[in-house]
């Protein structure tokens, strides 16, 4: 993920932190789109490369539940929910800034189906077809940990997540870990791709 100055703010609601919004043109799987973004929230300047990376290597979500987790200020939830505006695409994060600002980015473009969460207020029975994610490293390795064990394992049967992470951030230690912590009868874990130096990995639900 990109270096920030503090890159802790991304991750708490800091109500006092001046919002500084902005607007910018973005390219989302070659669909151009005017956002919103602001001060406090993950790379507000620029699509992250991160993102750009996964945005790159990601086929058509499918089904019709789709999740965003760390959806910041949305560039994984509108690419999803332009590429399928019939389906339920649920956005996550901490920051209620992020959550504010893609609720505002999916109403500007029409996208109804847009809902975005806390993690806790998620609805609990709520399962995901695909999953997309630049998930959030530098909170450490034990909170990531625990964020991904939330929520690949609500992977519906057959539905597949995709997430990317750099490759000197410990991509291949991410995935040797996924193929530990979850059950080789349930999930299958593969790198899809290698993009300027990140990884796109790939856990699927088998049943």
């Amino acid at each position: 993920m990109a270096t920030e100055p503090h890159p802790q703010h991304y991750f708490v609601t800091d109500p006092s932190l001046p919002e500084k919004p902005r607007q910018m043109s973005v390219d989302l799987r070659g669909r151009k789109v005017q956002v919103r973004t602001a001060a406090g929230v993950f790379s507000p300047g620029d699509l992250d490369k991160g993102t750009a990376a996964l945005l790159r290597n990601v086929p058509e979500p499918h089904g019709q539940h789709f999740l965003d987790i760390g959806c910041g200020w949305g560039p994984l939830t509108l690419a999803m929910g332009l590429a399928d505006p019939e389906a339920t695409v649920t956005a996550v994060d901490v920051n209620d800034r992020s959550l504010e600002l893609t609720r505002r980015n999916a109403q500007t473009h029409g996208l109804t189906r847009v809902e975005t969460y806390r993690p806790e207020d998620v609805p609990r029975q709520r399962q995901f077809d695909t999953v997309w994610s630049n998930p959030p490293i530098r909170v450490g390795k034990e909170a990531l940990h625990e964020i991904l064990l939330t929520w690949l394992p609500r992977l519906a049967p057959g539905g597949t997540a995709w997430l990317v992470v750099q490759k000197n951030l410990g991509g291949d230690s991410l995935q040797r870990w996924l193929g530990t912590a979850l059950d080789a009868a349930e999930f299958t874990i593969e790198r899809a791709a290698t993009d300027k130096g990140f990884r796109i990995l790939t856990v699927q639900r088998t049943r």
